[in-house]
């Protein structure tokens, strides 16, 4: 479900790209020439926020068995299935309401309900948000049977303990996007969108990505207990002190005074520094790889983490913050310096931490796999340089371009047609197919790893070994000297 719904965003986003080149839809008044860039746009939005939620719930429902110390609760089976099920329901449902509000072939006053209501992130019609919390709240209860009955055990619980605030948050944040309706004013529609966008997803994923990643690196010893539970710490903590604040540089349009758009900046920024940190320690220890041999088999997840932490630098930190204090947001506001950012973001972030997560339970359903090292090559080298030339030969160029026609002449001007169909910049979004060719390629080749492996379609496999060793609690890295092992287990040897 992850790399199907991944290969689709990846491929709407290329025709996206493609078709405001074109300059139809965009700026057109006509539906036939504005319905299908609209459409496609909205379902590429749509697609990533669904592939990368379902990676970080099926991440969560991996660690779950893990924690509740290898054996999953009663009836988790049918809950998980039920899940899988709704969530195909609402993916499909929504993507379809997107289509008839677009096509208008929808009653306008269905549209809000079934079809669209109107705001990018939050595309999908208010029935679908419904059904999407309430899978989320299942997923949380599925999450809860197995953490409880191990936080109810004696020992360190400070890392459970974080991890668990992450996983409820996640389950119930979603919900804010009920405070507003289809009358409701506007400003208040926009904080309210905000708390999803930024405190649901930029905020509390920031603190369950990071919760979750040093779980499962302490528990293949990559990074001690401490600094697991320190990094996880900082991250809530900076997330709880300024996650609200942090959240009022989206609201410029919004009546939002200098001052606290400036705490919001601040704020924001700081947010990525821990999963930052983490990543870095990670790749510390991941150099001493040839010291344990079962780390080879996990290497690609583990660079797929590695370049979490790198675009966590790049595209939330450097990328986010250039365009955040508010001198900057009142002329780049909405510019494709905005663009960059978000790309940069979304996928260098949240992107790759759930095709990480996705490569890692494969590894751990099929523990005799081996990984095709060409087509891995290809996945993360080309996703990497993909996303590098999307953002600074096209996006970038292109947003600079805007800035300088936002300072001399106007937002107006920056955002007219005028300019964005000039000789120059349509020759910059043509140069993005480049990036796009390599990135897609790039999307592909994971895909189709993710494929082999599943259905064992021409894979390599080894040999499992019986483990005999005793298991120690001095390293987490020594009970995992099985060939096999993916690394991700708590302790216990499997055969």
């Amino acid at each position: 479900m992850v790399v199907a719904l991944f290969t689709f965003q990846v491929l709407l986003g290329g025709f996206t790209a493609h078709y405001t080149v074109e300059g139809q839809g965009f700026y057109g008044i006509q539906t036939s020439e504005w319905f299908p860039y609209s459409l496609v746009r909205t379902w590429h939005i749509q697609a990533a926020m669904f592939w990368i939620a379902t990676g970080f719930l099926a991440a969560g429902l991996f660690l779950a068995p893990i924690i509740n110390g290898g054996t999953d609760p009663k009836f988790q089976k049918l809950g998980v299935n039920i899940l899988f099920w709704a969530l195909i329901a609402v993916v499909v449902g929504s993507f379809i309401g997107n289509y008839l509000a677009i096509a208008q072939i929808m009653p306008a006053e269905l549209s809000f309900w079934l079809g669209h209501q109107g705001y990018e992130y939050v595309d999908l019609g208010r029935l679908w948000q419904i059904g999407k919390f309430v899978g989320v709240v299942l997923w949380l209860v599925l999450m809860l049977r197995c953490i409880t009955p191990a936080l109810q055990q004696k020992g360190d619980k400070n890392l459970l303990a974080l991890f668990t605030a992450s996983v409820i948050a996640i389950g119930l944040f979603y919900g804010a996007g009920f405070f507003y309706g289809e009358r409701t004013h506007i400003s208040v529609m926009e904080y309210w969108r905000w708390w999803i966008v930024h405190l649901w997803v930029e905020g509390f994923f920031e603190v369950f990505a990071t919760t979750a990643l040093a779980f499962i690196f302490f528990n293949m010893g990559l990074v001690s207990k401490r600094m697991a539970t320190v990094a996880s710490l900082a991250s809530a903590s900076l997330f709880l002190l300024g996650g609200v604040p942090g959240t009022f540089h989206h609201l410029y349009f919004s009546g939002t005074t200098t001052p606290v758009m400036a705490v919001g900046a601040t704020f924001s920024a700081l947010e990525v520094v821990p999963l930052i940190v983490l990543g870095y320690e990670a790749w510390e220890h991941y150099s001493l790889k040839n010291r344990a041999p079962w780390m080879e088999n996990i290497k690609w997840p583990l660079m797929y983490f590695v370049a979490v932490a790198f675009w966590n630098m790049l595209g939330a930190g450097v990328l986010g913050f250039s365009i955040n204090p508010p001198i900057a947001l009142y002329f780049v506001q909405g510019l494709n310096t905005t663009a960059t950012h978000a790309h940069a973001a979304l996928f260098g972030v949240y992107g790759f931490l759930a095709l990480g997560f996705t490569l890692l339970v494969l590894r751990y359903i099929k523990p005799q796999l081996v990984f095709d090292e060409k087509l891995m090559r290809t996945s993360f080298w080309w996703l990497n340089a993909g996303l590098l030339l999307m953002l600074f030969t096209s996006l970038l160029p292109i947003g600079i371009i805007q800035f300088v026609a936002s300072a001399s002449e106007g937002l107006w001007y920056a955002r007219s047609e005028a300019l964005l169909q000039s000789d120059v910049l349509v020759t910059l979004r043509w140069v993005r197919t480049i990036g796009d060719v390599v990135f897609i390629i790039g999307a592909l080749a994971v895909t189709w790893q993710v494929v082999k492996g599943v259905f064992n379609i021409n894979t390599q496999q080894v040999t499992p070994v019986l483990y005999s060793e005793a298991v120690t609690e001095a390293s987490p890295s020594q009970t995992h000297g099985v060939d096999y092992c993916c690394g991700s287990c708590s302790g216990e040897p499997k055969s």
